[in-house]
Formats: C-alpha cells, structure tokens, sequence
C-alpha cells in the first residue's frame, strides 16, 4: 500500500526498540527458547500484576489428564455469578499460565469477576485439536460449579488473546451446540484468528516489523497443524445463527487483523450483538505490552467497558 499507517508515538518507540534489538526471529529458535522468549517479553513489556485476594492454582480433569488452571479474584468469596474463563495466546504453541498472569490479574480487578485461565496442551508436542480439548474441557467443569472452585457459575464468558481468541470463539461453538451446565453470556476474542489468514491484505502489509510476524504465524501453523476444513481450527467455517453476544477487539497493525474483521462481519450478517472495536495504531499483542506502551492499558479498558455493557444489556 502507499499509504502510511498511522502508528501511535509510544506504538512507534516500542517497535524501534524491538527493531535496535535485533534478536533473532521467533521461526529461528527452538521450540524451548521460543516459549522462554515469551516470557521475557511479556516481563518486559507488561504492566505489573495486580495485588488480588486470590491466586490460586487447581486442576481439572481432561481427555489427556488434568489441566492446570489459575484462579483469580478480587474477593475472597462471593455470590454466584458469571466466572470469565481466559484462554492465553502464542499461537497454540507458547505462552503459559505466568505469561499472562498479570493481564489476568487486570481482567479480574476491572470486572470484579473471577478469572480461571487455562494452561492447555500445546504444539507441536500436542497439535491440533488438543489445546481446543483442552479449553472445551476446562469451560465445562468451570460452568459445573465444582467445590475446587469455591465460586458458583451462573454463567460463563469466554476471553482470550490472538490464539485464545480463536479458542474462544471455538468453545462458544462447542458449547452452543452441546451446552454446558450454565451458556456462556459474552464472548472476548481479542484480536483472534477466525479465518485463514494466509492470503490477507493485513498479512502482507504488516508481515515484518509488527510485534507479530508472517514468518511467526507460518512457524505456529506448522507447528499447530490445524485441520482448515475443520471449524475447531478455523471457526468462521461454523454457523454463526447461535454465537453468545460478543465484544470483539483487533488491532489495526495486525497481520491477523483481517481475519477478526471477517469473523465480525460474520456475525453482523448473522444477526448476533456484538461490540467491535479496532484499536488505531497498534499491533498484535497490545494488552501485553501496556507497560512499554502506555496508552494500550486505555484500550484494554475500553474492552472492560464494553464486555460491562453487553453484560448489563444482554
């Protein structure tokens, strides 16, 4: 394109500074130095985590064995309600329980819900559909109210980042046709994979130079194996008469931007409610980094209020 995209004054100073690094590229390490390299980005770039009344670690059972979870809360105890269960990203093959443990700890504190994020089975070890399992198990004992828990489920909403983006959506269709014990409420993909992104206007335009890279997406999708004519991988396949009511976030500078914007379209033409926000002038992964770049903690809030109304009006 030869128009310049707008990139915001703290969005730039983040990029340089990732640019002067000049580490090598997420495709160019193992799959032991790809996840560690998570980590330290996230440690670097994210706000600290939030002091909560709860955090917790537990388990569930799963269709591979038990399925570590983390429990947040704000409060020690409270009336029933809707539980948020958080779905990490890293393209189904990094990232953990402590790489998004202090956007979790947000999550909790500006909803004053609890959050249970789900340490699912990743690739290549486990390709697809494990981590989809994974996550469609975990949501299931969560909706069941289960004593470990200590917190009584009216309801669920599902959240998650870039690949949870895609998970959430994916259990909102898995639940849909099979519910659980209580439905899911809202919906939180933040800037998800819905569709194929290969072959994208976005994928092209932002594939370098961009937090996320095409080479990194291509690294995740050989290593995840995601089945294309399969709705777990790519749910834009699925029907979409019955989607939970959605608050729906992609990142302007995202080569898988344009998949999120297909997946809202999708649901716009299927009659559902659904917010959509695009942030303006920043990349992939902007709820972790809102340290090295301030002024996403303002989006990542924006997300808050709009999952508090469709919560309010739904």
């Amino acid at each position: 394109m030869t128009d310049t995209p707008f990139i915001r004054p703290d969005m730039k100073a983040f990029l340089d500074a990732l640019a002067q690094i000049d580490g090598p590229a997420i495709a160019d390490l193992s799959i032991e130095d790809a996840r560690a390299s998570y980590v330290a980005l996230h440690a670097m770039a994210d706000r600290p985590a939030r002091e909560l009344a709860v955090i917790k670690d537990l388990s569930c059972p799963g269709p591979a064995g038990d399925i570590p979870l983390r429990l947040y809360d704000a409060r020690e105890s409270r009336e029933a309600g809707p539980v948020i269960t958080f779905y990490h990203g890293g393209g189904f093959v990094i990232g953990d329980l402590d790489t998004h443990q202090n956007l979790c700890t947000e999550i909790a504190a500006l909803m004053d819900l609890p959050v249970v994020a789900v340490d699912y089975r990743l690739a290549p070890e486990h390709p697809f559909p494990a981590a989809i399992e994974d996550c469609e198990a975990a949501t299931r004992w969560i909706a069941s109210s289960p004593s470990e828990l200590g917190r009584e489920a009216s309801g669920i909403i599902t959240i998650g980042d870039s690949a949870g983006g895609n998970a959430t959506i994916v259990v909102g269709q898995l639940l849909g046709a099979k519910p659980a014990d209580v439905p899911v409420v809202l919906q939180v993909p933040i800037f998800p994979l819905a569709s194929d992104a290969n072959g994208s206007a976005s994928l092209e335009e932002f594939a370098d130079g961009f937090v996320l890279t095409k080479a990194a997406i291509e690294f995740f999708d050989a290593a995840y194996k995601a089945d294309r004519a399969d709705p777990r991988g790519f749910p834009i396949l699925s029907d979409h008469s019955n989607a939970p009511p959605t608050v729906l976030a992609t990142a302007s500078l995202d080569p898988i931007r344009d998949s999120g914007r297909d997946y809202g379209k999708a649901l716009i033409e299927a009659g559902r409610s659904v917010v959509y926000l695009e942030m303006q002038g920043v990349t992939h992964s902007f709820t972790n980094i809102r340290a090295a770049v301030p002024s996403t903690q303002a989006d990542l809030e924006r997300v808050i209020a709009a999952m508090k109304l469709m919560l309010d009006h739904g």
